[in-house]
């Protein structure tokens, strides 16, 4: 619940609260944070993908209520990015690997990558773009997400969520 409450509620909250703000001085942008994982499967990533997936529908659905207020939603889809979050998958891990195996330009992405694309959405250099989700991912959107069934079990026991081996 905490998951939902941090990427869906907080933004809706943030939505509602700059809105009629924005709206009253002519016009503005709004970026929610999404994820790759907003889009793709990523197996045994639980309620996360589904946080993003909302947040996602969000800013889609915003876009179309307040466009007409100039009000522009768009969303960021980052991939991997070396941040303190990723600290706690091993550089060397399986996790990491299936995602640079399926990412086009193969490694991980910097915090700069994703204030780039802020910086251009908040911008009036995209004053005509609304409604967007905007893969920064090395191309990773091409593929398929990570695969974190090699750290399910640091999370649940495995026989909770892995079905029986069939012979």
């Amino acid at each position: 619940m905490r998951v939902l409450h941090l990427n869906v509620l907080s933004t809706m909250l943030c939505v509602k609260h700059t809105v009629k703000h924005m709206a009253d001085a002519g016009g503005g942008s709004f970026v929610g944070m999404s994820s790759i994982a907003g889009h793709v499967t990523h197996p045994f990533f639980g309620a996360y993908t589904v946080g993003k997936a909302g947040l996602e529908e969000m800013m889609r659905n915003a876009a179309d209520e307040y466009g007409r207020a100039k009000v522009r939603f768009n969303a960021i889809r980052p991939g991997f990015i070396e941040t303190e979050v990723m600290e706690g998958l091993p550089r060397e891990g399986e996790v990491v690997a299936s995602y640079i195996s399926q990412t086009p330009m193969h490694g991980l992405g910097q915090p700069e990558d994703i204030a780039l694309a802020a910086r251009f959405l908040l911008s009036e250099e995209s004053r005509w773009i609304t409604g967007q989700m905007i893969s920064v991912d090395g191309g990773n959107f091409l593929r398929r997400g990570p695969d974190y069934s090699s750290s399910v079990t640091r999370m649940h026991k495995p026989e909770d969520v892995l079905p029986a081996q069939v012979s």
